[in-house]
Parts: structure tokens; C-alpha cells; sequence
């Protein structure tokens, strides 16, 4: 066997523009079937059973995910194990999703019959118009391609390629169709980082109690000191005695006052303090307390309730911590 470079890229290439025809060509044949496949997945009452066997079946299992995790309930049954008493998972009210580039898989068409009598509306992903696949079917959704990016034109290629492109048109189209957001998507990944930074608020990182740095407006420097100096959190809170915020004191304020040789042995917290102080509710999203922090350069944001009331306080490390940020 002769290694030759340029003929690997060539055929790199040449399965680029092969794939992508693949796809392009789907444009035409996609219409009314597509538009009424959609409405009545919308419609059941039941979860979308995705079907299919080798390649196709991957596919299959790709599109199932998709589907679950935009808003439409749906799994992935194998038709092999289906015969063998997995179609107890598929009610009526389902609605089966097969895929077969010919139509003709052997173990999906052993099972389509009972799919049937079960009453479960079946759509066919095929290639195949007059494939078993395509008969049994109710709706047929054309995956045909001219030919497989495999110089044999043996290996699915360019077929799986413009299924799993149809399995994320459905899904988009019926994410869309649902009104299914971004806050809904989270909902479907709490673990990860678009779910921390939608699904995390405020109150679930702020620091509460005797957690929060506050003194009084009245407080010696030295007491202010200790309170930032205990809490750690290089800032402190001017509270009077209703708990209103009506300052904040922070690291950055004492290096100012250092360089100006300000006197600060006989000063109280009211004469140092910053008098208006970045705020945010406790029901804001974590992420905005983050971008007001980056918006302003400061490292705490204090927590207030209507009436500047104040009821935590929120630090850099703490978004840090429940990879906010």
C-alpha cells in the first residue's frame, strides 16, 4: 500500500462536497410531509420512539437526545431488542420514528407490523419510496441521497450525514413551534455551564447573616476595619438602624484615602464610605450580579430587598465557586 498525500486530501475534500450536496439536495424534497410530521408530534399525547438499526441506529440514538433535550419527550428503542419483548415500551399514544437509508432493514421490518396494530402513528425516515419501510409508514420523510461519500458507495456516509441534518431540523422546528427557550434548555442541562449561569440566582451564592460585613454610620474606622478584616470579603456594608443601606466601604477605598495621607484615626465609617453602592436583589440571576461586578470593576455587589434593605452580600469567589463565571 502506497501512503499518498495528496490523494488522502483529495478524498477529505471530495467527501466534503459529497456530505454537503447531500444536505443541500434535502432542500427540495423537504415540504408538506415535514410540516405535517412536525404537527402531529406536536399534537401526541405520548413521547417520539426513534427507531433504527446499525448506522441509521446511531443516527437514531443522536436524534432521541436532541429531541429530549428541546422540549420534546423522546427515546430510542433498538428494533433488535424491540422483538424481544422492547416494544412493551411503545403505547398508542406514540409516536415511532423510524430510520432506514433503504428501507428494507430486516429487524425494523419485523416490527413495523406490530408498530401498526399497536396504533402508534409511524414515520419513515427513508431513502427508499417503495421500500417496506416506506409502505407501512403513515408519513415519509425523503433522506435519499445520490450517492455515499465512500468511494465503494457501500458505507453510510452522505445517508447518515442527511438523516441526523433532518433529525436537528425537526428538533429545531419543533423547539420553535413549542416556544422553547433558553431558560427551558437549562432546565434540561442543570449541569451544565448554560444551566448554572440561567438556572443560578443570587439568593442561591449570596453570603447571609452574620456572614455579611455592616456596620453603622456612626462606627469608628477601627471597627469598620475589623468587620472587613473578620468577613474577609474586602468590603463592608453602612447600614443605619433599620437596615438600610445607606454605603460601602471597600479595599479600594482605603488605598485611596492611604494615597491622599488622609488622617483616619478619628474618622467614622459615615465620613469614608462610598454613598452609592452597587445593589441587586436576591431573585436576579447569578450571571447579573457577575456582569454588574465586570461593568463597575468591583469584586462584591450588597443584596437589598425593596426599601434598600439589606439582606447579603455577593463576592467574585462565590460566582466562582458555582462556576458562574
Amino acid at each position: 500500500m502506497t501512503f499518498d498525500p495528496q490523494q488522502v486530501l483529495s478524498r477529505a475534500l471530495q467527501t466534503f462536497d459529497i456530505e454537503a450536496a447531500a444536505v443541500q439536495g434535502l432542500k427540495a424534497r423537504t415540504g408538506a410531509a415535514f410540516v405535517e410530521v412536525v404537527r402531529r408530534i406536536l399534537a401526541t399525547q405520548g413521547r417520539v420512539v426513534v427507531t433504527g438499526m446499525g448506522k441509521s441506529g446511531h443516527v437514531g440514538r443522536k436524534i432521541a437526545a436532541t429531541l429530549a433535550s428541546t422540549g420534546t419527550p423522546a427515546m430510542f428503542v433498538h428494533p433488535a431488542e424491540a422483538s424481544h419483548g422492547d416494544l412493551g415500551m411503545i403505547t398508542a399514544a406514540d409516536v415511532v420514528l423510524a430510520i432506514s437509508n433503504s428501507g428494507e432493514s430486516a429487524e425494523l421490518d419485523a416490527i413495523l407490523p406490530v408498530v401498526k396494530r399497536l396504533g402508534a402513528l409511524l414515520i419513515g425516515m427513508t431513502g427508499g419510496a417503495q421500500s417496506s419501510l416506506a409502505r407501512h409508514a403513515d408519513l415519509v420523510i425523503d433522506s435519499g441521497v445520490e450517492t455515499e461519500a465512500c468511494p465503494l458507495n457501500l458505507a453510510p456516509t452522505a445517508s447518515t450525514t442527511a438523516q441526523m441534518a433532518l433529525g436537528d431540523a425537526l428538533a429545531v422546528a419543533l423547539l420553535e413551534a413549542r416556544g422553547f427557550g433558553a431558560e427551558d434548555f437549562a432546565r434540561s442541562h442543570p449541569g451544565g455551564a448554560l444551566g448554572r449561569r440561567l438556572l443560578t440566582h443570587v439568593s442561591d451564592v449570596m453570603r447571609r447573616g452574620d456572614g455579611v460585613p455592616r456596620v453603622r454610620p456612626e462606627a469608628p474606622f477601627l471597627e469598620l476595619m475589623r468587620e472587613m478584616s473578620v468577613k474577609g470579603l474586602g468590603a463592608s456594608a453602612v447600614v443605619d438602624d433599620a437596615g438600610t443601606v445607606v454605603g460601602i466601604f471597600t479595599d479600594g477605598d482605603l488605598r485611596r484615602l492611604i494615597e491622599q495621607g488622609v488622617d483616619l484615626r478619628g474618622v467614622v465609617a459615615r465620613e469614608v464610605m462610598h454613598p452609592r453602592p452597587r445593589r441587586i436583589r436576591s431573585d436576579a440571576l447569578a450571571v447579573d450580579a457577575a456582569s454588574l461586578m465586570e461593568q463597575h470593576s468591583i469584586t462584591s455587589v450588597l443584596v437589598c430587598e425593596p426599601g434598600d434593605i439589606l439582606v447579603g452580600i455577593v463576592h467574585i469567589g462565590d460566582l466562582m465557586r458555582a462556576k458562574v463565571i
